[in-house]
C-alpha cells in the first residue's frame, strides 16, 4: 500500500526551486542527482574514471568512523509528512540506514552557516533496503527551511523525496496585492483529479511554464459521457480574480473547452458555485480570463472541469487573499 503522505507536495523537488547545496562526499556520483525530477534509471556497462556510473548521489567506502550526510534547501518552507529515501539501482552499495534532521534558517544561507545552525531531528537512525522505494513516514512539527539526510555509514541514494505542507507567508504575501493562491510555493494542493493517465495532477500549480506535454496533467481519451476534473486546495482563502489557463505543448490534445467553479468546502456537492462558466480553449495557447469571471465571494477550493478530456500545462488562480 502506497503511503498517504506521497500525495503531498514534495518540498525537495527541483521544479518547486529546491536544491543541494552541500555534502561530505560525492566521489562516486553527484549529489545534484538525489532531487532530480525524473526517475533514476541504469546505464548496464557504463563506467567513469571512478567507477561504475550511478544515478544518485553516493559516497566512497568510509574507512573511519562516522557517517555521511547531504544539506537540501527546500523549495518552500514546509512542514515535512514523510520522506522517500529511493536507492533504486543501489543494490551492494547502498547505506544500511539513515536520519534526518531539519532547521529553519531565512533567506539563502551559505554551507558554513547551515554547519552552525541549530539542528533538530525529525527520523532517528532508520535501516533502508537495497535497490528499494523507502517510504518513512515523519513527525515534521515544526517548518524548515533545510533538511540533512543522513546514511551509515555511506553508500548511494538515487533519489530523496520530502512531501509535507508548504508554510506560505502570508502576512508578507497579502501585502502583494493579487497573489496566485493556488500555486504549490504558496501552499496550494491538488487533492483529487478524475484520471491523470500521461501527467500527474500536481504538475498544474507547478512553478514556471510547463517545459513540455509530461509536464502538465494530461488525461486518457474518454470514450464514454462525461469529462475530467481536479481539485485544488488554495493555499489561503481569498477572491479569485483572474485565471490562466495554459494550454501550450498541448496542440492535438488540448481539452475543448474549460470551467471553474468555487467552494468553502470540497464535500458538499451543492456548495459548488461557478466561477467560470464553460469555455472552449485553444491548443497550444496561454489564456488570460478575467471579465468572464463571476463574482462568488471566497473560495478555499476550486474545481477545475475540461471537456472531455486532454491536457493543460498550469493553471493560475490569482486573487486578493482573506
Amino acid at each position: 500500500m502506497t503511503a498517504s503522505f506521497v500525495d503531498l507536495v514534495d518540498l525537495a523537488s527541483e521544479r518547486l526551486g529546491a536544491a543541494v547545496v552541500s555534502a561530505n562526499d560525492e566521489f562516486f556520483a553527484p549529489k545534484e542527482n538525489l532531487i532530480k525530477a525524473a526517475a533514476p534509471v541504469w546505464r548496464e556497462g557504463e563506467y567513469t574514471d571512478r567507477g561504475k556510473w550511478m544515478d544518485g548521489w553516493e559516497t566512497r567506502r568510509r574507512r573511519e568512523p562516522g557517517h555521511d550526510w547531504c544539506l537540501v534547501r527546500l523549495g518552500a518552507p514546509g512542514i515535512l509528512r514523510g520522506a522517500d529515501v529511493d536507492t533504486s539501482f543501489f543494490t551492494g552499495n547502498y547505506p544500511e540506514a539513515c536520519a534526518l534532521d531539519a532547521c529553519d534558517l531565512p533567506g539563502l544561507p551559505a554551507p558554513d552557516e547551515l554547519a552552525r545552525a541549530s539542528w533538530r531531528e525529525l527520523l532517528p537512525h532508520t535501516p533502508l533496503d537495497g535497490d528499494s522505494h523507502n517510504l518513512i513516514a515523519v513527525e515534521g512539527g515544526l517548518a524548515a527551511t533545510h533538511v540533512r539526510l543522513r546514511i551509515f555509514p555511506d553508500g548511494g541514494v538515487a533519489r530523496l523525496r520530502l512531501y509535507g505542507d508548504v508554510v506560505a507567508d502570508w502576512a508578507r504575501l497579502r501585502v502583494r496585492g493579487d497573489v496566485d493562491l493556488a500555486a504549490a510555493a504558496h501552499g496550494g494542493l491538488v487533492v483529487a483529479c478524475s484520471d491523470m493517465f500521461y501527467g500527474s495532477r500536481h504538475n498544474l500549480i507547478m512553478p514556471g511554464d510547463a517545459t513540455h506535454m509530461g509536464d502538465g496533467w494530461e488525461t486518457k481519451r474518454r470514450r464514454g459521457p462525461g469529462h475530467d476534473w481536479t481539485i485544488i486546495r488554495l493555499g489561503a482563502a481569498g477572491s479569485i480574480r483572474r485565471v490562466e489557463v495554459d494550454t501550450r505543448h498541448f496542440k492535438g490534445n488540448a481539452p475543448g473547452a474549460c470551467s471553474l467553479e468555487g467552494s468553502t468546502g470540497p464535500s458538499d456537492d451543492q456548495s459548488w458555485r461557478t466561477l467560470l462558466a464553460r469555455t472552449p480553449l485553444l491548443p497550444h495557447a496561454r489564456h488570460v480570463f478575467e471579465d468572464e469571471l463571476r463574482g462568488i465571494g471566497d473560495a478555499t477550493h476550486v474545481r477545475f472541469n475540461i471537456f472531455p478530456d486532454g491536457g493543460v500545462g498550469r493553471l493560475r488562480l490569482f486573487g486578493r487573499p482573506k
